[in-house]
């Protein structure tokens, strides 16, 4: 199970081009229950204040959600999420000075209360032609 990344992780994200856009796929498992300071409510109710209270933060750095959507199928591999969000961030700095900002982290005690496991993979928009 996997809720935060790992040093070399956070070292390759921050080595990503200055400037250029990044968009966030978050794949999300919630917790039957969560615990934490969230303890007494569903994992998604407790993911439900993480998102309320990361808007500002998101803000402040110009990033935006561009999609979120409850998984309702599995259709190829194991059934593991119940929600996935895209969020567009100006670059992989703007992203990691959220993540590390003293008030966020107070905020992100939410988000480890809610969640039973996550993938978040750092995506490169592509220009599909026709």
């Amino acid at each position: 199970m996997s809720i935060t990344p790992t040093q070399s992780q956070v070292e390759a994200l921050a080595a990503m081009p200055a400037g250029e856009p990044v968009v966030m796929l978050n794949l999300l498992r919630f917790k039957e229950d969560a615990d934490g300071i969230d303890a007494g409510m569903t994992g998604r109710e407790a993911y439900g204040i993480y998102g309320q209270q990361t808007a500002p933060f998101l803000a402040r750095v110009g990033g935006r959600v561009l999609h979120a959507a409850d998984a309702r199928q599995t259709v190829i591999g194991p059934d593991e999420w119940d929600m996935a969000i895209f969020v567009e961030y100006p670059s992989a700095q703007n992203f990691l000075a959220m993540a590390t900002d003293p008030e966020y982290l107070k905020v992100h005690a939410h988000r480890d209360a809610a969640l039973a496991d996550s993938r978040l993979i750092a995506c490169h928009s592509l220009a599909l032609g026709g």
